[in-house]
């Protein structure tokens, strides 16, 4: 029975970090943005970047006095359609490009599609952050 305690032991301290990292309920709205800043705080700090300190000091506390979840929300909201206005565009953009039958222009216009897809997608995933 001696020989199976320092195991259960040594399973349970290396299982409790991990059970408490599971409770932890990750950091959404203005607290996420907040806590953000402050690892960049911490990262400026340790790199000697005053500059770069007191520029995000300042906006920690620009966050800190004005941010609510419900602006930030309206934010990315107003975000994704704009991010979804530009794939409007960009479609139609290729749409014409396609009609001219120009090899070039096609290409070019679907690159762009692309990165507008890609920049919408990153809107969307930013809503519930």
């Amino acid at each position: 029975m001696n020989f199976l305690s320092p195991i259960a032991l040594l399973t349970l301290c290396m299982a409790a970090p991990l059970m408490a990292a599971e409770q932890t309920p990750e950091l959404t709205g203005c607290a996420a943005k907040r806590q953000g800043i402050i690892n960049q705080i911490e990262l400026a700090k340790s790199r000697d970047n005053k500059d770069q300190q007191a520029g995000l000091e300042t906006a920690l506390s620009q966050v800190t006095t004005h941010c609510t979840d419900a602006s930030l929300r309206k934010e990315r909201e107003n975000k994704v359609l704009e991010a979804k206005h530009e794939v409007n565009q960009r479609q139609a953009d290729l749409d014409k490009a396609m009609k001219k039958g120009d090899a070039q222009r096609i290409n070019k216009r679907k690159d762009k599609l692309a990165a507008s897809r890609k920049e919408l997608q990153e809107a969307v995933d930013e809503l519930d952050k």
